[in-house]
Parts: C-alpha cells; sequence; structure tokens
C-alpha cells in the first residue's frame, strides 16, 4: 500500500485516519450549515466548524454534486473560485485544501493560486486531470466514475463492452464495476480512490451501496489510500429508519468500521464526532503490518483479498474455499526479483500458495503449519530472504 504526500499532510496505512471536512460554495447544495458565499463567514466556519474541530482537509465544493441539478461549466465554476480563494486566504487554522471539481483547467487554477489538492467526482473524465495534478505534485482523489464529464458517479451507465472483454461484462458485479472504474484512465502517484457512495444516478440502489460497504478492504488491492463518503448516506438511514437529522449515530459506526476496513480519509459534515469515531477504527483495526529492513509485511483478511480471489479463480478454485485452504494470507513488499523467486520456492516446498503481482508485491498464502514448515527449515541458515521471515514471524505474533 503506498502512501500519498498531501501537501505534508501524510495519508496511508502508517498515518491517523485523516478527516476531510466539507465548505460549499453553491448556493444548490442541499446541506445548508455548510454553504457560504460571503468568504468572510466561510472563513469563520472553517476555523470553528472544521479545522477547530479536527478537520486535517477541508474540500470546497463549488457546485453541487446533487444529479438534481444542471452540471455548470468549467467557465462557471471559475466564476465561483474567487469566493473560495478569498475564504482559504482569510482561514487562520491551518489545513489542507482541497478542490472538489471535475475539470482540469478548473483544478489547474485552483492549484496555481492557494489550493493543494483535487477531488475529481468525475474520476479522471477531464483527461488532462493527471497531468496537471501531477505538474502541481498534488493529491487527487479520484471517485469511481464513468468517463462522462455529465454523469459523476453513475458507474452503471459506462458501456463496459467497450472497455471490457465480454466474458468480464457477464460475470462482472456492481462492486467489480466500481473497482475497475477506478481503474480505467489510471492512476497518479498521489492517487487516493473513492469507491463513491451516495445516489449518483437513478440506476443506483441502496442494496448497492451495502455491497460496496462490505467489501470495502477489496479497494485496498489497488494500492492506493481510500476516501470514503459515507456521512449521513441513504443507505445507512434505511438500515436505522432515520432521516438525515437522525443518522449521525450509524454515520459514526459506519466510520469505525470503513477505518478498520481500510479507509484513509473520510469526509464529513461532522467533523468531531468523525474524528473520534475514525480513531476508534484505527485502534482496533487487525491490519497488523510490520516494516523490517525495507521488507513490509502485512497480515490480510482471507474473504476480502481480490488479487488472491482473482488468482483462485483464474486457477479454476472457487474463491469461497479459501478459508478450507489456508489461514493466514500475508502480503510482502520491498523484495528484490531474486528474493521473490526465493520465498516462492520455499512457500511451495512447504504446500503454500505464492501470488505474485504485477507491481512487485507478492501475496503468500499459508495454513500456521505450512509456516511452521518454513520456519523450520530457516532454522540456522544463511538464507538471504531471512529478513523477510523475520518480519513474517513479527506480524503473526
Amino acid at each position: 500500500m503506498d502512501s500519498v504526500d498531501a501537501a505534508g499532510l501524510g495519508i496511508g496505512d502508517e498515518y491517523p485516519p485523516r478527516i476531510m471536512g466539507v465548505l460549499n460554495v453553491s448556493e444548490e447544495s442541499p446541506y445548508d450549515p455548510s454553504v457560504f458565499d460571503d468568504p468572510e463567514e466561510a472563513a469563520r466556519y472553517v476555523d470553528e466548524e472544521l479545522v477547530g474541530e479536527g478537520a486535517d482537509i477541508v474540500d470546497v465544493g463549488l457546485e453541487s454534486a446533487n444529479k438534481r441539478f444542471d452540471v455548470l461549466s468549467a467557465a462557471e465554476e471559475l466564476d465561483r473560485l474567487h469566493v473560495a480563494l478569498e475564504t482559504i486566504d482569510r482561514v487562520s487554522g491551518d489545513a489542507v485544501f482541497s478542490i472538489e471539481t471535475r475539470y482540469a483547467a478548473v483544478a489547474d487554477e485552483a492549484l496555481a493560486s492557494g489550493f493543494d489538492m483535487v477531488n475529481d467526482i468525475c474520476g479522471f473524465a477531464d483527461p488532462e486531470m493527471p497531468a496537471v495534478c501531477r505538474e502541481h505534485d498534488a493529491a487527487v482523489v479520484k471517485m469511481a466514475s464513468p468517463p462522462d464529464l455529465e454523469r459523476p458517479g453513475a458507474v452503471e451507465e459506462t458501456d463496459w463492452s467497450a472497455r471490457k472483454s465480454p466474458e468480464w461484462v457477464e460475470s462482472a458485479d456492481y462492486v467489480d464495476q466500481i473497482y475497475e472504474a477506478l481503474k480505467q484512465n489510471g492512476l497518479t502517484a498521489k492517487t487516493i480512490v473513492d469507491p463513491a457512495f451516495g445516489g449518483w444516478s437513478e440506476a443506483k440502489t441502496l442494496a448497492h451501496d451495502r455491497e460496496t460497504f462490505r467489501r470495502l478492504r477489496e479497494f485496498r488491492a489497488l494500492g492506493r489510500p481510500m476516501l470514503v463518503s459515507i456521512n449521513r448516506k441513504n443507505f445507512l438511514g434505511d438500515l436505522v429508519g432515520r432521516d438525515t437529522e437522525g443518522r449521525l449515530p450509524a454515520s459514526l459506526a459506519a466510520t469505525a468500521l470503513a477505518v478498520e476496513r481500510g479507509a484513509h480519509v473520510v469526509r464529513t459534515h461532522d467533523v468531531a464526532e468523525t474524528r473520534d469515531a475514525a480513531r476508534i477504527g484505527k485502534a482496533f483495526t487487525d491490519r497488523e503490518q510490520v516494516l523490517e529492513d525495507g521488507v513490509r509485511v502485512t497480515r490480510l483478511e482471507v474473504e476480502s483479498t481480490r488479487d488472491l480471489r482473482a488468482h483462485l479463480r483464474e486457477g479454476g478454485v472457487d474463491p469461497s474455499l479459501a478459508h478450507e485452504m489456508f489461514n493466514q494470507v500475508l502480503e510482502i513488499d520491498g523484495l528484490t526479483p531474486s528474493k521473490r523467486e526465493r520465498v516462492g520456492e520455499l512457500a511451495h516446498d512447504t504446500g503454500a500458495t505464492p501470488v505474485e503481482l504485477s507491481d512487485g508485491r507478492m501475496l503468500l498464502c499459508a495454513s500456521a503449519d505450512q509456516l511452521s514448515g518454513i520456519f523450520a527449515r530457516l532454522e540456522g541458515s544463511d538464507d538471504e530472504t531471512e529478513g523477510a521471515w523475520n518480519a513474517v514471524r513479527r506480524v503473526l505474533e
């Protein structure tokens, strides 16, 4: 899992969960407490209600992303940008400022004028967006979306038959589509992925959001930090039978779960409460990780490791049988090619399953007995992979 430096703010497994507070300078935005058109009032809100309550990032929206409203053009967004820029000039607190936009031209102007990062709700539908972010060395949130500037988040409207094989189209479910949408048009080195919770289209259902949340850990396979925007969302309110005003407890419970499942940034209107819930999720995560001699070993959950499920399917094995085959899945990163080969040999010799990934990472799938067999073989030897196995031992302790 790569970390991202967002204007000096570290985002990733080794950092605390980051809280993204929301400010809107769009008169049509539905959440009134966060909407301002006066820079002085907006700056006071940021200082007191966002940064003052613990927000690490302030996400500034120039227009409402609600599908009921017409989409603004880049020129119209630029006309509103001055309010956002005047606001951040007046803020006295310390935060990273993110501009929410779908347009590369708006992102370019914002980054050149004081903003630190971009929140792209159209997932690089503007093909210039990645280049603009690279040019400014800026972190960028990429929300899962079709390649259409008019339809943010409406992943199920993507013409997948033009982009993927017929076999994939036939078998893919909604979460598979979200995952592939995040891969489309690539990822920059400073991309943060967002699986697009919320009612982005008429075809999307609450069940879609619930299934995405249940399988949230799978998005870790993209190797990038993850943002979730689940604050008071309908898929939570439906479960508890609450309207927007009464959904805060459900949002906080979901926040703790999201962080435990791999979320690194939580976007919210309820900053102080969400920060506390995120800290609880981080404190009780079961994603142990050890770094030793440049090798990072992470213990993953067997049932939610997307790379492993794909590998098993390719090998003709039902992924649901994974628990019967092994009880440990370890991600090993930082090995040289020769060391990966040696780890694979030791795994094969004891019946464990090594899976080499395209980005140089390796998954080691093994039972307790198989790992004990590997450790026994290494006893008293001077194997070149000894450091990696020491990290494996430590992460299992």
